[in-house]
This record gives structure tokens, sequence and C-alpha cells, in this order.
């Protein structure tokens, strides 16, 4: 149950930022998203992005893919998604847990999860989850924050699926670790 506890507390610290998220975060994330969208393509892809936020992404997504999906832990982060991605006809946002996401296997062609494993209690089935709705040689990309994940610890967590990554950032002006993971699930 400790799990469950520790994502509850997460939730209720994305609620209570959630006004300020964007002001505190916005440029960093989009850093990360311009350096993920570099290594990967999306056009006329189905999106998922886990851990939404505030929907951000959308802008970098919405032009390109066929649908784009967000979902999130914390209802008031994704209050403004919804209102951001009502302004894309093809964004859609709902309340999930990256653990237990609502969706059969196999349905999206690239996964983004920006932001999310270090948040989640076993960042390994969290992982197993993204992997299980990526399309078979889809992709997923995923991010690890430096401060909470030390390098060799975060590969052990990528390479424990025997996954291909497919592509590999660490940047000095980043302060995440982004993987590209072939989805061989």
């Amino acid at each position: 149950m400790a799990g469950w506890k520790d994502k509850r507390r997460v939730m209720q610290r994305y609620d209570l930022t959630a006004k300020m998220y964007e002001e505190r975060y916005a440029e960093e994330q989009k850093t990360k998203y311009k350096t993920a969208l570099k290594n990967v393509d999306i056009a006329g892809s189905m999106v998922l992005d886990v851990g939404c936020g505030s929907g951000l992404f959308f802008r970098e997504v919405a032009s390109k893919s066929e649908i784009a999906v967000g979902v999130d832990f914390s209802r008031k982060l994704l209050l403004k998604a919804k209102e951001r991605a009502d302004g894309f006809g093809n964004c859609v946002v709902l309340q999930a847990d990256a653990d237990h996401l609502p969706f059969e296997d196999a349905s999206f062609d690239v996964i983004f999860a920006f932001t999310v494993l270090q948040n989640m209690p076993k960042p390994a089935v969290t992982l197993k989850e993204l992997m299980r709705v990526a399309e078979i040689g889809g992709r997923v990309v995923i991010t690890g924050l430096k401060k909470a994940f030390p390098l060799n610890k975060f590969m052990d967590t990528l390479e424990s699926f025997g996954t291909n990554i497919v592509s590999f950032v660490d940047s000095a002006d980043l302060n995440c670790y982004i993987a590209i993971l072939e989805s061989v699930m």
C-alpha cells in the first residue's frame, strides 16, 4: 500500500502547484521536448503523453500526430491540459495512473513520459506498463531526472526489459537523461 500513498502525495503536490507549474517549468520542459523530438518521428502517429501535466506538449505534437492523448494523475493540472487540448482538434486528456493505463495493449505508436519515472514508487513497473501500451516497434521516450537517478540506476531500469535503446541523450544543458526505446513487448 506504500505505493498508493506515495502516488497520492505526488498527486497532491502537483495539485497544489498547478497554478504556478508552467511559470516554473515551461522553459525546462520545452527544452526536453525539442531534444526528444529531434530523435523520434511522430508524423501521423497515435501519441500518448504520460504525465502530461498542463498539456504544454500538445503544442509540439498536435499538428504532426494523428491523435495525442494526455494522461496525468493530477486533476488540477488536467483541467489546464483540457483547456489547451480543446484548442486542437486531435488532443484529449484523461486522469489515469501511469502504472495502470486504461488502454489496450499496443495502442500507441509513440509514448512520451517526461518527468514521470522519478515520481513513481516502482519505476520498472511504470516502464513495463508504458511498454505494454506501445505498439511493437513503437517508440517510448523516457526521461530520468539526474538528481533522482544516478546514470547507472537509470540505465539498469531501462535495460531490465531487454529493450532496444534507439537513442540516449545526456546533455549538460538538460537536468535529465532522455532515452528513446523501441518497444519489443
